[in-house]
């Protein structure tokens, strides 16, 4: 069915100021500690420690890069909804984010959190959907 309303156009972000460091192999605790504004790495952070079941902390980065990508979002003309497409790589650490903080706060009981979490990322990139929380479910 077509939305006869329109869509806004896709939100393509920016390169990440800690994308470089990171691909270079510098620590993430380093590049967000260097360029706090980098959402890629609060969100490294906080996937790594939710693999290694330090759920408070993994909690926090994901909140952390969840928001800072939230403010890059909006500079960048996002008005709160609209397509956030996976193929452009600068809208992942948002995209990612959202599924770190879905799977934080599922670990400490907050279902509904988690459940708004997905519904976002489905609406905003239902790519990034299928790659990264269909084939948990």
């Amino acid at each position: 069915m077509t939305n006869l309303f329109g869509e806004p156009p896709a939100t393509l972000l920016p390169e990440d100021p800690g994308a470089a460091s990171l691909d270079a192999g510098d620590s993430p605790q380093n590049v967000a500690a260097s360029h706090p504004d980098s959402a890629l790495a609060w969100i490294v952070l906080s996937e790594l420690a939710l693999a290694d079941g330090k759920d408070l902390e993994g909690y926090a980065f994901a909140r952390t890069g969840y928001h800072r990508s939230l403010d890059l979002l909006r500079r960048n003309g996002w008005k709160g909804h609209g397509p956030l497409p996976w193929n452009h790589e600068p809208n992942r650490a948002f995209l990612r984010a959202l599924v770190a903080l879905a799977d934080a706060s599922e670990r400490f009981g907050d279902d509904g959190e988690a459940h708004r979490c997905r519904e976002f990322l489905h609406e905003s990139s239902p790519e990034a959907y299928e790659e990264l929380v269909a084939p948990k479910a």
